[in-house]
């Protein structure tokens, strides 16, 4: 087992971007997490009253999900689509690229919100630092306004996170349901095992999505993930509970297999195969993010039953009668049962 991979990181060693009493932006990308290819990673951490100042993304569309508090969000799309909704702990949004859009902490709590944006070098643009770029006479003739009305903007760059005065105004409207929205927490698993469930944030469930999706994985400490690949998708995993062992197969033959604790993220390559397995009985919750809408997998039981035994003898350099009487299987089954002992953690 290798003491450190290139395949984990921690935002405590990415960039960040922004912190203050106000709250704190960090992210993962392939500027301190290298493997990185096609998605990072964001972590948005905001006091009571504070938010994420009015921004869009230039290169990726993004998904959001809030592991704690309560959120408003507010965006400005394409042909001025607009919509405002609040997000509570457990639900997830979408905001398209290029869309600007806001983020605010509406509840009594501090609110955290790990966001997945589908570019491993992602980039924005702020609205206040936008409007700096144009002189008080180009404002002024946008809004028929004389220059001199924007005379008390001190041009200064943007904040990522500022403060509001006085309490948060709630549209009426933002409690109603938003295709930009989505309640993964709240859907009923529709891979449910004695030993684990996934809920699932793909574009089936959620018709918003176009080049992204998320996995909300509980595996309790008497199941395992089966070894698998995904043929089409890379996958940016975040811990959000519990302790857990991994394994890659890289395609030079290296093998890497690492601990992970909360707060850690990891990124699998697509095709690569992978297993996750917890390391103690309360069991392990990952937010696996995944840059395809409708993501796939191939597993391990199911490839035993797609060879013949004479195939797979000789494959294995085993004799057919001391094979392993694999179970048929047409389906994987994505969570397995832990029969056997864990293996020893080094």
């Amino acid at each position: 087992m290798t003491d450190t991979s290139r395949h984990v990181a921690s935002f405590a060693t990415g960039e960040t971007l922004f912190e203050s009493d106000d709250g704190s932006v960090a992210e993962l990308t392939a500027n301190s997490f290298p493997i990185l290819s096609g998605l990072s990673l964001k972590r948005i951490r905001l006091a009571p009253g504070a938010m994420r100042e009015p921004q869009w993304n230039v290169n990726a569309n993004q998904i959001a999900y809030v592991v704690s508090g309560t959120v408003l969000v507010s965006t400005l799309g394409n042909a001025d689509s607009f919509s405002t909704f609040v997000v509570q702990a457990g639900q997830m949004y979408h905001v398209e690229s290029g869309a600007i859009y806001h983020i605010e902490n509406v509840g009594d709590g501090p609110a955290e919100i790990i966001a997945a944006l589908r570019s491993d070098r992602p980039a924005h643009f702020s609205l206040q630092n936008s409007f700096n770029a144009m002189t008080d006479a180009v404002l002024g003739n946008t809004y028929d306004l004389p220059a001199d009305a924007f005379a008390a903007f001190d041009r200064h760059h943007a904040t990522e996170i500022v403060r509001r005065d006085g309490r948060a105004r709630i549209p009426d409207g933002a409690g109603l349901p938003n295709a930009r929205l989505f309640d993964v927490e709240g859907q009923h698993a529709p891979l449910s095992y004695a030993y684990g469930h996934a809920k699932l944030a793909r574009k089936q469930f959620w018709a918003a999505l176009d080049d992204l999706s998320m996995y909300s994985l509980r595996i309790e400490g008497t199941g395992m993930r089966e070894p698998h690949w995904h043929p089409v998708t890379a996958e940016l995993g975040y811990v959000a509970s519990g302790h857990a062992r991994m394994t890659v197969l890289d395609p030079d033959g290296s093998l890497d297999t690492y601990e992970l604790e909360p707060g850690n993220a990891y990124f699998i390559p697509r095709a690569y195969p992978h297993h996750i397995e917890s390391l103690g009985d309360e069991g392990i919750n990952f937010l696996i993010f995944f840059d395809q809408p409708t993501p796939g997998d191939i597993g391990y039981r199911a490839t035993a039953s797609a060879f013949s035994r004479e195939v797979l003898s000789a494959a294995f350099g085993v004799p057919e009668a001391k094979l392993p009487q694999f179970p048929f299987t047409p389906v994987d089954p994505l969570i397995v049962a832990r029969k056997n002992p864990r293996d020893p953690v080094e």
